[in-house]
């Protein structure tokens, strides 16, 4: 994920962490480049070939960094909950998101954050979240009846769930201007996580107020998206309506969760055409043709089932950073004080001992009977303990109610077969992802 600048490291010297494997790398970087050019791979070699726990060393000498991978479900729930206070989001990378995106719910600590959270926690209740399913609906059928004049019925998924995923939630926070929104967040937004992935895997970083064309470029992304932020909230106060968001901060990008699982979904079932099919007999049987609604989320089990599977094989983060704060030991080793430490959701969904061959797509994974059988971190692709994901319900319900109305209308067929994805700040597809759709007879 980052490159800890001032990692506390076994390296230092220290007792601590030294029976921590370490990943093989080249002599003069470690294993600097496989991480920037696959840090998912690396770190699923790091498991494969050195269990749980793993020291990943990165950097030229002098400014060597190490990441204290866990990959265990106990060992991810250490950090996550039971153990939290000892794991912070205090290393370089957070810093860079801070300086990028402001001091939001995904980066603040301590009474910043309760603040933070109480003042968004409104938005995010249950009953509130069942009340955006309008919404996500609305914006849905303008897909599903854009994509009618699809050229050779073939649409890019991964470019219509981003939109979808923007347009729902521009419409559910801001209300107005929603395609301004969703242009201004789907322009500028890559720029800047772009810009702050470089800083965090960069042994060192220039200052940002230096004129350099990177700098330049992401300042202006950051001024673009900021405005219309400013704009809608001046306008909100204007109408004396609740503001959607802090004052100063830019939106999170609580779409992507939902964006992530819809687009990848959409992508597996059209190679998994029995799934397909079973999905969308039940959505026809619950629904026939009326509008999805939130009450039916209870009543679309297997389509639950498939959104989870596709989020397990495509989490939205495949890789959260902490860094500890205390001496914590993980099974049979010890995290030392000052190590950055590495979670990665890609690879503990990967792990052969809780799903048996795991790169395989199967819904079956989720029934109630298969998820009370395993450990609770097993799969977490919304984080968990105190700072587990406010958004997760909501991404559920915007994943269920797209795809249902998007499955009862349309089958699906892959057109690309193979789609690499990479680990940005969210996991992001390094390509097309192009599907041939047809218009189910119903």
């Amino acid at each position: 994920m980052t490159l800890g600048r001032n990692a506390g490291s076994a390296g230092a010297g220290t007792s601590a962490g030294t029976g921590v494997p370490v990943l093989p790398g080249a002599p003069l970087l470690g294993s600097l480049h496989d991480l920037k050019s696959d840090s998912l791979g690396t770190y699923l070699r790091a498991r494969q070939w050195l269990g749980d726990v793993v020291r990943v060393s990165a950097g030229p000498p002098g400014m060597r960094s190490d990441l204290y991978c866990v990959f265990s479900p106990e060992g991810v729930q250490q950090v996550l909950a039971s153990q939290s206070a000892n794991f912070r989001k205090d290393n370089p990378f957070y810093q860079e998101v801070r300086d990028s995106f402001g001091n939001g719910l995904l980066t603040s600590q301590d009474e910043d954050y309760l603040r933070q959270r109480r003042l968004v926690q409104p938005l995010f209740t249950r009953r509130r979240v069942d009340g955006y399913a309008g919404a996500v609906a609305a914006e849905t059928a303008s897909v599903v009846t854009a994509w009618q004049e699809a050229p050779d019925g073939v649409v890019d998924l991964s470019d219509e769930m981003t939109h979808l995923a923007l347009r729902a939630v521009a419409r559910i926070l801001f209300g107005t201007d929603v395609e301004a929104t969703a242009d201004v967040v789907a322009r500028c937004f890559p720029v800047i996580t772009d810009y702050v992935l470089r800083r965090g895997y960069s042994p060192a970083t220039v200052p940002r107020h230096w004129p350099t064309p990177a700098n330049r470029r992401a300042a202006a992304a950051m001024d673009e998206l900021y405005g219309v932020c400013d704009q809608i909230i001046g306008q909100r106060r204007r109408d004396r309506a609740p503001a959607p968001a802090p004052d100063g901060q830019a939106p999170a990008a609580g779409a992507t969760v939902g964006q992530a699982a819809d687009e990848d979904l959409l992508t597996l079932l059209a190679a998994a055409r029995s799934s397909q099919d079973r999905a969308r007999t039940e959505i026809t049987r619950v629904l026939g043709d009326r509008t999805p609604q939130a009450r039916d989320l209870d009543r679309l089990p297997y389509l639950s089932q498939v959104v989870k599977e596709a989020m397990r094989l495509y989490p939205a983060a495949p890789v959260i950073g902490r860094r500890a704060v205390a001496a914590t030991r993980i099974g049979e080793h010890t995290i030392p004080a000052g190590a950055d430490v590495i979670l990665a959701p890609w690879v503990t969904h990967r792990h052969p001992e809780y799903w048996p061959d795991p790169d395989r797509f199967d819904p079956e994974r989720f029934t109630p009977e298969a998820e009370a059988g395993r450990p609770r971190y097993a799969w977490f692709p919304f984080g968990g303990g105190p700072r587990a994901c406010i958004g997760q319900h909501f991404s559920m319900l915007e994943s269920v109610v797209a795809l249902a109305m998007i499955l009862r209308t349309y089958a699906f067929e892959a057109v690309d077969t193979r789609i690499p994805v990479g680990a940005g700040i969210t996991l992001r597809t390094e390509g097309p992802a192009r599907c041939r759709v047809r218009r189910v007879d119903r």
